[in-house]
């Protein structure tokens, strides 16, 4: 899995969505992230389809929402969802919230049977805690691929890091950029103006020097370009403490059914 990508949650303007897409592809990006309830899967195709790059190339991510985690559902969404992307397949399905219909024996035995029928490539959760990973361990057999979740220098997520750190799943880390809050915090902006690049680069850069994959949302070529940027940007033994030693915790996404 490319360890950067784009983000297209609340990107659901047809045509502005599908630029990005082709645009962060033809810059570089090789990993598209999308779902269901972002109601933009057929633009993200369209994106995808329109850029100079093969569609081997991409690593496609889409996640099944919370009201079709039923086992039927799940097959009947999944293949609704390739149909809207112009695919045969995505490398990875995430359950998107372990909420409403998810059912860890019934839903997983689902992701199973379509990794089986080549459907995706790989299955992978999404805001899951420490116990719903252990869970979802012990019915498929082996960690999931990878959890997303919201984390960014003001949700370090410290405790499900550690909780993956000995097995194969990765972090894929939504809202890297804490919805845009990250260009007010003074300590990183100092490291910004240290290096003379954005505090969104900045943040980025943390991300990676956690080990986390990153996908944050851009819709025009500025923001692209920016955040690409930021994988030339190594931060110093300094500039990690001062955003590590950071004293607020907020989180962005926070909805009645959340886990936490």
């Amino acid at each position: 899995m490319p360890r950067f990508g784009i983000g297209t949650w609340e990107n659901t303007d047809p045509s502005a969505c599908a630029n990005a897409v082709k645009t962060a592809l033809e810059a570089g990006y090789r990993h598209v992230d999308t779902a269901q309830i972002y109601d933009n899967e057929a633009s993200v195709g369209r994106g995808i389809e329109q850029a100079d790059v093969d569609r081997e190339e991409v690593f496609l991510a889409t996640k099944v929402w919370i009201d079709s985690l039923a086992p039927e559902d799940v097959k009947r969404t999944t293949r609704e969802s390739l149909d809207r992307l112009g695919v045969d397949y995505v490398n990875l399905l995430y359950v998107h919230w372990p909420a409403q219909a998810y059912d860890p024996e019934t839903t997983l035995a689902a992701f199973e049977d379509l990794r089986e029928e080549g459907l995706t490539k790989h299955i992978g959760v999404s805001n899951f805690e420490p116990r719903h990973l252990e869970k979802a361990t012990s019915v498929l057999g082996e960690p999931p691929f990878a959890n997303q979740i919201e984390m960014h220098p003001l949700l370090p997520q410290t405790e499900l890091r550690d909780a993956v750190a000995d097995t194969r799943t990765e972090i894929v880390a939504y809202s890297p950029l804490a919805r845009g809050t990250v260009f007010d915090v003074p300590e990183i902006s100092a490291v910004a103006s240290k290096h003379g690049v954005s505090e969104a680069q900045v943040s980025l850069a943390w991300l990676e020097e956690k080990g986390v994959t990153r996908i944050p949302k851009a819709t025009s070529r500025e923001h692209i370009e920016d955040n690409w940027a930021s994988l030339g940007l190594e931060l110093d033994a300094e500039d990690v403490e001062k955003i590590d030693s950071i004293d607020r915790t907020e989180r962005q996404v926070d909805p009645s059914f959340a886990p936490w």
